[in-house]
């Protein structure tokens, strides 16, 4: 699995035209990264760590609450994801940039009042370890956020809708909505879980080919031949438009003493 993903996030394609498809056809237009930001409580003169950056998608919209931050660390276990933020970002004195990974920190015992990580732990290998490395760096008062996708969502739904041609069951459930806060609640005190309310309202079917041939390579859908995904997808858009039901969240997890 491990390999997968490396191959799958060496450089931001795949997740550009994942990102994309959200941004154009989502029914909540506030942005389901805006939305996990306005959840966050940045007082001044904190220390912040991010856990895989992705593409930045985090800070387009919200890098003017960088300025009263006292430190934010930015880290990917790919470099091109590190150096893809940065350009979002840029330099500021505040601001590290570093490849990592979330099951080897190499920071201090409480070193953080704030650690992010988004829609990263379903693709590590040893959860607890994670979890383990996060509540050590994290300082006592402080809290861990980290959102994921839940169960029943957009790939789900499109493995069902081609559950003739690929075993139905393709999203990674390693870590999700329904199992998080029981990872969670071993290493921190309280966990609390928020909902993101929206669905995806596609109106043309080349940019849903393209989302899910972005999965080659990590879920059997992607690999299928162009033709056979454009055919089952045009028997299901209903009035020029195809609903897709979306299930993300957020975990606020709290260190307390």
């Amino acid at each position: 699995m491990v390999d997968k993903v490396i191959e799958q996030y060496k450089n931001h394609d795949n997740l550009d035209i994942r990102v994309e498809l959200h941004k154009k056809y989502s029914k909540n237009k506030l942005g389901f990264n805006n939305w996990i930001f306005s959840n966050y409580q940045i007082a001044d003169e904190v220390k912040v760590l991010e856990l895989g950056c992705g593409t930045g998608e985090l800070w387009k919209s919200n890098s003017d609450s960088i300025d009263k931050m006292k430190q934010l660390v930015v880290t990917d276990f790919s470099k091109d994801m590190v150096k893809t933020t940065k350009s979002v970002i840029g330099n500021r004195d505040n601001v590290n940039y570093e490849i990592m990974d979330i099951q080897k920190i190499s920071f201090e015992n409480e070193t953080f009042d704030i650690v992010i990580a988004n829609m990263l732990l379903h693709h590590v290998n040893d959860i607890p370890k994670a979890l383990s490395e996060v509540n050590r760096v994290l300082k006592t008062g402080g809290i861990f956020y980290c959102a994921t996708f839940g169960e029943n969502g957009v790939v789900d739904y499109l493995a069902s809708l081609f559950k003739d041609e690929v075993d139905q069951d393709l999203e990674n459930k390693t870590f999700t909505l329904q199992n998080g806060k029981r990872y969670l609640s071993r290493y921190f005190n309280s966990v609390d879980t928020l909902l993101y309310d929206d669905e995806l309202q596609v109106t043309r079917i080349d940019d849903l080919v393209k989302y899910i041939q972005s999965f080659k390579g990590i879920s059997e859908i992607g690999s299928l031949e162009e033709e056979i995904i454009r055919k089952r997808l045009e028997s299901e858009f209903n009035n020029g438009m195809l609903i897709i039901p979306k299930e993300y969240g957020m975990f606020i997890a709290r260190k307390e003493s």
